[in-house]
C-alpha cells in the first residue's frame, strides 16, 4: 500500500508507516497513529523502542530442542532438571507456552510447531517444526504428547495430523478438553481455564 507525501522531505515517515503496516493485525491507519505517536515522542524513548527490536533480531533465537524463543540454547525449561520429562505438550507459538506456564499446573516439557496447518495461507506440515518433533520422540523417553493447539479449524487440523504420526509410535497422545473456548487462541484463555483444560485433557482417537 501507497502512503501519500503530506510534505516535503517526508520518505523517513511514509518508510517508517510502510514499516509498521507490514506487521501482522495493523492497519493503515493505525501505522500512521503509531509513526506520528513515534514523530512526537522524546530522542531517548525512540531510541529504546529501536534498541529493544535490535536485541531482539540480535540475542534471541530458537532452542534446539523445544524451538521456543530463548537467549540461551537450551531454554531455561529445557535444562530444568526437575520439569517431567515423560511428558511433552505441544503448542502452535511460543506465547501458547507462556500462557500455559501461567497456570503452575503443568510440569512437563514443550514443543513449539511455530503454526499450524493452514491451506488457506499455504502452510503445511513442511513448514512446521514437525520433523524435530518426531525426531525427540524417538528416544522413548516421552509417554505422552498434549496437543495444546488451538481449538480452531487449523489447530484441530494440525492436531489430527500429529496424532496420526505420534499414535503409531506407542506414545498416549491427549487433547486439551473443551473448556477453551471453540475458535479462540491459547494465549487469550485466562489460567483458569487452561488449568482446566489439562486436567482433563482425553485421550485422542
Amino acid at each position: 500500500m501507497t502512503f501519500p507525501s503530506f510534505f516535503p522531505g517526508a520518505t523517513p515517515v511514509v518508510r517508517l508507516i510502510e514499516a509498521f503496516h507490514r506487521l501482522p493485525g495493523i492497519g493503515p491507519k493505525t501505522a500512521q497513529r503509531l509513526t506520528y505517536y513515534l514523530i512526537r515522542t522524546s530522542p531517548e524513548e525512540a531510541r529504546a523502542l529501536a534498541e529493544a527490536i535490535l536485541g531482539v533480531k540480535e540475542r534471541i533465537r530458537f532452542c534446539s530442542i523445544c524451538q521456543n524463543m530463548t537467549e540461551a540454547d537450551p531454554c531455561s525449561l529445557c535444562g530444568d532438571a526437575s520439569r517431567d520429562r515423560t511428558t511433552l505438550c505441544v503448542v502452535e507459538e511460543p506465547l501458547d507456552a507462556l500462557a500455559l506456564e501461567r497456570t503452575r499446573y503443568y510440569r512437563g516439557l514443550y514443543h513449539v510447531l511455530h503454526g499450524a496447518i493452514s491451506p488457506l495461507n499455504n502452510v503445511g506440515p513442511e513448514d512446521l517444526k514437525v520433523a524435530e518433533l518426531l525426531e525427540r520422540l524417538k528416544g522413548g523417553q516421552v509417554r505422552e504428547v498434549v496437543l495444546a493447539t488451538n481449538p480452531n479449524l487449523e489447530g484441530e487440523a494440525t492436531a489430527m495430523y500429529l496424532h496420526r504420526l505420534v499414535a503409531p509410535l506407542g506414545v498416549r497422545v491427549t487433547r486439551l478438553a473443551r473448556g477453551l473456548p471453540s475458535g479462540g487462541d491459547l494465549e487469550y484463555a485466562d489460567e483458569v481455564t487452561l488449568t482446566r483444560a489439562l486436567e482433563g485433557r482425553q485421550d485422542m482417537r
